[in-house]
């Protein structure tokens, strides 16, 4: 302990430029005792030692160099938990072992924030998968939820008991942020619209948000960067955003509307990566293909379905192959100071048949059954397993 605090000492004063005499003033030591501090000779009173820590800004565990200890297991068990890649693995196989994980971190660190509203993501993510009967469509075509049912989903309880819990302790606005994102449509499911307009409205607008602030914080290269960065994220968003404004009304479905709404998502990356360069995107814009394909077989547009198809094989193995762990940048003029990293281990193209349509609202079971008679699917199918 005495190294650590004498060496920790040392290291915070060089960092914010102070001299040994600053900290003896504001501590009402002597030169001499500080220096015999950093020198190892002999450490602060214990009484001494809140001051200490309050005058460098950090908390008494990090002056003893306990912080960095403790933040590195938890970063260790929320990397086991991403491991499981649970947001795009369409199965529940999961659940079991990350909320285990998660849980165990907590009984080690009680009330650590990261880990709390990662179990809260974690369980909003397991009532999905373990409660598929969610959703359905009133009389008019619209979207409505079960709310009776969703009300007795156990793994939602306890993520909106947490959510409430951190969103009225922490002064994390991220964890603050991440909370309201879980309890918005939590609410809406339970039919409890007023609260969940409530939180939303307490969240910044889209020109206060964090990827847009960003495009205003400098100049240069680095702006470029950021621009980049919001045209793609932005673009994904709007996207999904679009589908979701289809799935919500049944009349939707009634022509080719969706078809043209879905290609046009596809035209939109198109344009901001003319090169054919998506990097990560590629995850995303092969999921648009997959739910053209299912749209164009049920409009009778059978061979087209399978262009798509192939379309999202293309993309897939784009995706692989920029997934080495190495920094990247993206090419095509608009983006091509955006730089970007995809963890290799996760291998998409061998997951497509079990992704498609990836939407499945509404309803594609007949879609799903008749696409899988057709001999092209099972060609389809044999060619994303050679990867």
């Amino acid at each position: 302990m005495q190294i650590k605090i004498g060496d920790k000492i040392r290291e915070l004063r060089r960092r914010d430029g102070r001299r040994q005499e600053d900290l003896a003033n504001a501590l009402g030591v002597t030169c001499q005792a500080v220096s015999r501090w950093e020198a190892n000779g002999g450490y602060p009173d214990m009484e001494m030692i809140p001051a200490i820590s309050n005058y460098f800004g950090i908390t008494i565990d990090e002056l003893f160099g306990y912080h960095s200890d403790r933040e590195t297991k938890i970063d260790a068990i929320l990397r086991r938990v991403d491991a499981y890649d649970l947001k795009h693995d369409g199965d529940d196989g999961w659940v079991d072992d990350c909320l285990a994980i998660l849980r165990e971190g907590l009984a080690e660190f009680p009330g650590n924030e990261r880990l709390r509203i990662t179990l809260a993501e974690t369980l909003w993510e397991a009532g999905w998968r373990r409660h598929r009967d969610w959703i359905g469509y009133d009389e008019d075509g619209f979207i409505r939820y079960c709310y009776d049912r969703e009300r007795k989903n156990r793994y939602w309880a306890e993520a909106e008991k947490l959510c409430c819990q951190l969103i009225e302790e922490s002064g994390n606005n991220a964890v603050f942020s991440r909370a309201v994102a879980v309890l918005v449509p939590l609410y809406r499911n339970y039919g409890e619209y007023e609260k969940a307009i409530s939180l939303a409205k307490r969240m910044p607008g889209l020109e206060h948000s964090r990827e847009y602030l960003l495009t205003e914080a400098t100049d240069g290269r680095a702006e470029a960067g950021y621009i980049g960065e919001f045209l793609l994220k932005t673009a994904k968003e709007f996207s999904e955003q679009m589908i979701f404004s289809l799935i919500s009304d049944l009349g939707n479905f009634e022509s080719d509307l969706p078809l043209e709404k879905v290609k046009g998502a596809i035209a939109l990356f198109d344009l901001i990566c003319d090169d054919g360069n998506l990097g990560i995107y590629h995850d995303f814009v092969l999921k648009l293909w997959l739910y053209l394909s299912r749209l164009q077989w049920e409009r009778g547009y059978r061979d087209d379905a399978f262009v798509s198809l192939d379309e999202a094989l293309k993309h897939a193995k784009a995706y692989v192959s920029a997934a080495d762990g190495e920094e990247h940048r993206l090419t095509a003029p608009l983006v091509r100071y955006v730089e970007y990293r995809a963890d290799p281990g996760r291998n998409i193209v061998r997951q497509l048949p079990d992704e498609w349509p990836f939407w499945c609202n509404p309803d594609c079971s007949r879609a799903a059954k008749e696409i899988r008679e057709d001999p092209r699917w099972h060609d389809w199918v044999r060619r994303t397993g050679e990867e």
